[in-house]
């Protein structure tokens, strides 16, 4: 079976939100275009067609929405994308959707349209109501908390597949206590828990992780999590879901891990495709669906000066006994994880290292 993913971008930066630390902010402020607005519908049906013509033979092709804030695009965008989508499929494309939002828009009008295609939806909340008022904020200055609150419940009402994104910022990271009882009181299982990184200048700033936090977070967490492993629960949560699997001989999931980038297929709302959210900046613009196939995006020069790159690395890792788990982590997420001096995530696997193997083989032995 052959796989395809996009990451697509219908309202390009665009956003409601001031949130402190938006990543993307900081993208579109280094690119000559700051944001291409609202993608119009002959760009959309042309991704559409670029993606369907790939593939003559059994496939699955995922379309992951994201931003800026999507769902400034309007319901009926969706609808028009999923619509042209399904009509022109053959049978042998199996189709997927899913929709990363900050929350804020999507009301009970949605709900029908998201669980009759199964979207994943994952929804933007940086944990409890004190700290994520303090950081996801909008235009007014006033936090978002129970607006998105109101929507992670439609979400339950309507059985919809969903997962909570919250930005593991330096003054959350001081809080592992408050926001595991958070997710545990909200019945919230699948969170992806990313770190927040510092701009793209290198500049630090209040929200940014460092590597101690990093390693002081985790270790709290992962006790707490483990405690309720024990008890027949499992919370899924992006570092445990990548690395406890590698003990069993399991590839992760996140690049990062592998070390080395992979070919992410980000598409702006122009048609312009970027191989790495996280570097959606004019000089690694690989090209536009609006003329290019998605098979020659993946021949061009600039993909493989991006793939080839080389990445940040610290004194550490050339004697680091982790290094065939970690190879050194993402080019632009590892400065959350060491320095020249210090690597929390190597302290992390010297002190839970151990029991992550144990864990492991039980998930294995009863698989």
């Amino acid at each position: 079976m052959k796989y395809l993913n996009l990451l697509i971008k219908p309202a390009s930066s665009l956003c409601q939100l001031r949130c402190k630390y938006c990543f993307y902010a900081d993208v579109s402020e280094n690119r000559e275009i700051k944001s291409y607005d609202i993608m119009d519908p002959q760009t959309r049906s042309k991704v559409i067609k670029r993606c369907l013509e790939a593939y003559h033979e059994e496939c699955e092709i995922t379309w992951a929405f994201q931003g800026g804030e999507p769902t400034m695009a309007g319901l009926n965008w969706f609808i028009d994308f999923v619509n042209e989508a399904e009509r022109m499929k053959k049978p042998y494309h199996h189709l997927h959707y899913a929709i990363q939002t900050n929350g804020t828009i999507m009301d009970e009008s949605w709900m029908p349209f998201l669980k009759k295609y199964y979207f994943l939806v994952g929804v933007s909340l940086d944990g409890y109501k004190a700290i994520h008022d303090s950081v996801r904020i909008d235009a007014k200055g006033q936090g978002t908390f129970d607006k998105i609150m109101e929507t992670i419940n439609l979400l339950k009402k309507y059985e919809i597949d969903f997962n909570i994104l919250t930005v593991l910022t330096d003054p959350l990271s001081k809080h592992p206590e408050e926001l595991f009882k958070f997710y545990l009181d909200q019945k919230l299982d699948f969170i992806q828990l990313i770190p927040c990184l510092p701009a793209l200048d290198g500049e630090k700033d209040p929200w940014c992780l460092t590597p101690h936090q990093f390693f002081n977070f985790y270790d709290r967490f992962f006790t707490l999590w483990k405690e309720e492993f024990e008890k027949g629960r499992y919370i899924s949560i992006t570092l445990f879901d990548n690395l406890i699997p590698m003990y069993a001989g399991i590839p992760p999931q996140q690049c990062g891990y592998l070390g080395q980038c992979t070919m992410q297929n980000v598409v702006e709302a122009d048609g312009s495709v970027y191989p790495c959210d996280f570097y959606v900046l004019d000089q690694y613009k690989v090209g536009n669906l609006n003329k290019d196939s998605i098979t020659a995006l993946a021949k061009r020069k600039v993909t493989k000066r991006f793939l080839e790159e080389k990445h940040r690395r610290s004194n550490r890792c050339d004697h680091c006994k982790h290094i065939a788990f970690c190879h050194g982590q993402c080019k632009r997420m590892n400065v959350c994880y060491f320095d020249e001096e210090y690597c929390g995530l190597e302290e992390f696997f010297d002190k839970h290292g151990r029991e992550m193997r144990r864990i492991a083989e039980r998930i294995k032995a009863k698989s």
